[in-house]
């Protein structure tokens, strides 16, 4: 059989992985507050486990987390062989079984693409093998979901919020009791899951959900009330991750203040219905419907975590599941770009081929540098989870953010070299833009996400400032009791000296230097804010949005000089290119970071766009005279 394969295969793939110790704790960064805590924010000072990007708002750069590249040495020889025998069966299957424009015009899987998905084990890609699932890497996983995304975003939706999100709390904060009973028949599709988190009230804002458990009187059960919009499986899960409102007991006071908690809530226990299917703008053959609970009864075991943890929960999961997103996207970028190109290479106009024309060939130069620098971060991001990080938010959003921009904008560009062809429904390009376009909004809008890239990162920069802050009051008779990397900052500060990347290749050596400059100059540019706006930075949103900005680009500049560097010293047959990709990638982004870095503190029209929008705002219209005065 050939889910029996595909076990067998994960199995080996598990056993020659150099590390197969998927993440457990997370850092939980909160978005309200620039300078509140975390519990584990010591831990990225450990230079092993700790996070590039999260260096990066320090000026650090911090080698071990980007190179070697990790993905290439996350796998053996032998675990790559085993992959491929993954890769093969799964490809096949989306090029001869499953039919996207169908799902599209019914909005639905087929039976025969969902019995199909069952015999793989694609429910229970990374569930243990134990559990019944393939108990595959993040590595292996970003490799499959690359190819789901390559040829059906509607299904990649489907089987990313059953168990990227839909159960994925289970597998991290699960009991071995809640493990054993749900799991099973999750990976093997028989139950499907759903992660219930949205509010009318609370899209983005996961704090402000209104959904409440009260705890039954006998102790036994919570009973669960209200409602959630817009779940994908939302109308045919049977398990559900649902986030509720509890009265907690303050820790000091003994107060009863509202927390949120997570359960895991069966259809089965009564109570639970949905609405209809909505009628979506994309991923239509994705159910997506509002959920009820009517005086739901749930098991006191049933918690998912700990009473009052549950905003904990839903942000690990997020943060967990965000790292397909990339090497979906990848997938879905590179088959845009396959089509746009055929047709490019063949199409004559004014007696040449399309493709010899300058602006065709910038089009597909800017479509292949979004790709390339696209599944850098993804593969980076994966195989370090596997090497046992627990400190990759931050690059989990940067991630998330890039990808999702850069499909859209490959879409956009490939519709563009099709032309009049593109723009019909028979060539499929329409359906792949309209699908594309809920990834900036789900799993965290790019603009929610930005904010929380640019304030958690700031955050770890505010703690590292205050002992130079203090040591520069007198410099003289504290330098020698600073710590190291205090003493590096305060040397950036003052100009001297800069972190190198060590392990790149001499041919990158260039474009290296760029980015070390801007990582200087980003930690000093972040010193700067901090020291000017202090706490109220969390206002500046508009200069937020450039921090973040620039710390993408960093890290996205890092991830392609890193695998570039691989290819460079494996042999690989692609190396030329991807130096070219890499160093003209660094050249962009160095222009783009010197920008936003330079609008900080310069002069702009922030404040004219604030005052357009206001006024916007205030009549709830574009009130402006007409051109010809009616």
């Amino acid at each position: 059989m050939l889910r029996a394969a595909m076990t067998g295969a994960a199995r080996s793939l598990a056993r020659n992985a150099a590390s197969v110790q998927p993440a457990r704790t997370f850092t939980i960064a909160a978005v309200a507050s620039a300078g509140s805590s975390s519990s584990a924010a010591a831990a990225h000072d450990d230079e092993e486990g700790g996070s590039f990007a999260r260096g990066l708002f320090s000026g650090r750069i911090r080698e071990s987390q980007v190179f070697p590249f990790p993905a290439a040495t996350i796998l053996n020889e032998e675990a790559k062989s085993t992959l491929q025998m993954l890769v093969d069966p799964c490809a096949k299957f989306f090029e001869t079984v499953n039919d996207p424009a169908k799902n599209d015009e019914t909005a639905s899987i087929s039976k025969e693409a969902w019995d199909g998905l069952k015999e793989m084990g694609a429910f229970g890609l990374q569930v243990p093998e134990e559990l019944g699932g393939l108990g595959l890497t993040n590595t292996g996983y970003a490799r499959l979901v690359e190819i789901v995304g390559m040829h059906d975003l509607g299904v990649g939706i489907a089987l990313g919020a059953h168990q990227s999100i839909g159960f994925k709390g289970i597998t991290l904060f699960g009991t071995k009791e809640q493990k054993a009973k749900y799991l099973p028949k999750l990976a093997a599709g028989e139950n499907i899951a759903a992660f219930a988190l949205t509010e009318p009230s609370s899209g983005s804002d996961a704090n402000s959900i209104r959904s409440r458990a009260k705890l039954s009187a006998d102790g036994k059960h919570w009973v669960l009330n209200g409602s959630k919009i817009w779940i994908s499986n939302g109308g045919i899960a049977e398990i559900f991750t649902v986030f509720a409102q509890t009265q907690v007991p303050d820790r000091k006071t003994g107060e009863l203040k509202d927390k949120v908690t997570a359960f895991i809530v069966e259809r089965s226990f009564g109570g639970l219905t949905n609405g209809k299917p909505e009628n979506k703008m994309g991923i239509k053959c994705s159910n997506t419907a509002e959920v009820y609970f009517d005086d739901v009864k749930i098991p006191v075991e049933n918690v998912l975590g700990q009473v009052g943890e549950g905003f904990k929960v839903a942000m690990a999961i997020l943060n967990n599941g965000r790292f397909g997103m990339g090497a979906a996207l990848s997938g879905t970028m590179k088959a845009m770009l396959a089509k746009s190109a055929e047709h490019a290479i063949n199409r004559t106009q004014f007696g040449s081929k399309i493709k010899e024309f300058g602006m065709i060939k910038e089009k597909f130069a800017q479509m292949a540098l979004k790709i390339y620098a696209t599944e850098s971060m993804a593969y980076t991001l994966a195989a370090n989870m596997d090497r046992g990080s627990n400190d990759y938010q931050i690059e989990a959003a940067i991630s998330k953010v890039f990808a999702s921009e850069a499909a859209w904008s490959v879409a956009d560009e490939a519709l563009q070299v099709m032309g009049g062809i593109g723009f019909m429904k028979a060539a499929g390009f329409e359906r792949v833009v309209r699908d594309l376009r809920i990834f900036r909004i789900f799993e965290g809008a790019n603009e929610i996400l930005r904010m929380f890239i640019a304030l958690t990162g700031i955050q770890d920069a505010g703690k590292d400032l205050k002992e130079v802050q203090a040591a520069l009051k007198s410099p003289i008779s504290n330098f020698g009791v600073l710590s190291q990397e205090a003493t590096k900052r305060i040397k950036r500060i003052v100009g001297v000296g800069h972190d190198t990347i060590k392990g790149v290749h001499p041919l990158l050596r260039g474009p290296a230097g760029l980015v070390e400059s801007q990582a200087t100059a980003f930690g000093a540019a972040v010193d700067s804010l901090l020291i000017t706006h202090g706490r109220k930075i969390i206002d500046q949103q508009l200069k937020l949005k450039r921090v973040a900005d620039a710390a993408i680009d960093l890290y996205a500049s890092v991830a392609v000089l890193s695998r570039a560097t691989h290819a460079l010293n494996s042999g690989a047959a692609t190396a030329d290119q991807e130096v070219l990709l890499a160093t003209t990638f660094c050249e962009d982004a160095h222009r783009r970071i010197r920008r936003n870095i330079a609008s900080l503190n310069g002069k702009t029209t922030d404040g004219s766009y604030a005052r357009i929008a206001d006024s916007i705002f205030e009549k709830g219209s574009y009130d402006i005279s007409h051109p010809i005065g009616f």
